[in-house]
């Protein structure tokens, strides 16, 4: 069975086996306004999307953020020019859509954080038997610039340089964060 896109007989793939070109024929299906089409994109991309967030910015607004970065998506589907593969452009997209939402709401966010002292105010976890660490757990303990950088670099691997651009600071400054946030998670998961 064939499907046609764009006046281009393409044949017909399963989404869940072949993922980059499910997401090539969806998006070009999705672009031209098919709604079960861009339903199977986010149900691919949502747990990526999702984890992104949470790490970036927290369990209380990860939530939030998925949504808005799929609807943004959905916005800009046209815009898409498949010089990269989907999720990229996608993933790239999601680190916009959440650096954009820290600048809007930096100000209500400092006051929540209550600065320098947040993380050392927080309670050890009492010890369990099993010796299980928490990591996420002090990931979303750690101030939000902090936060930002260790997510970038330390899980998605972005160098230095890259960082910097994203959240428009020095590369310097890029580095005191990530050494800061591993010395607050080293102190919080020696405890």
């Amino acid at each position: 069975m064939a499907a046609a896109v764009s006046g281009v007989t393409m044949p017909s793939v399963d989404p869940d086996t072949v993922p980059a070109a499910s997401d090539a024929i969806d998006v070009r299906l999705a672009a031209g306004g098919d709604a079960r089409a861009y339903e199977r994109i986010y149900r691919r991309h949502v747990p990526r999307i999702h984890g992104l967030a949470r790490r970036m910015a927290g369990d209380d607004d990860a939530g939030d953020l998925t949504q808005m970065i799929f609807v943004r998506a959905w916005e800009r589907l046209g815009s898409f020019r498949g010089d990269a593969a989907f999720g990229t452009w996608l993933y790239r997209l999601a680190i916009n859509v959440i650096l954009g939402r820290r600048a809007a709401t930096r100000t209500e966010r400092e006051r929540r954080d209550h600065g320098e002292g947040v993380i050392e105010a927080i309670p050890a976890r009492p010890a369990r038997s099993e010796h299980r660490i928490d990591f996420d757990a002090a990931i979303g303990r750690l101030p939000p610039g902090a936060r930002r950088v260790f997510v970038l670099h330390d899980i998605e691997g972005y160098k230095h340089e890259e960082i910097a651009r994203m959240l428009r600071v020095t590369a310097g400054t890029s580095k005191a964060q990530l050494h800061r946030a591993r010395m607050l998670m080293r102190a919080h998961l020696e405890r």
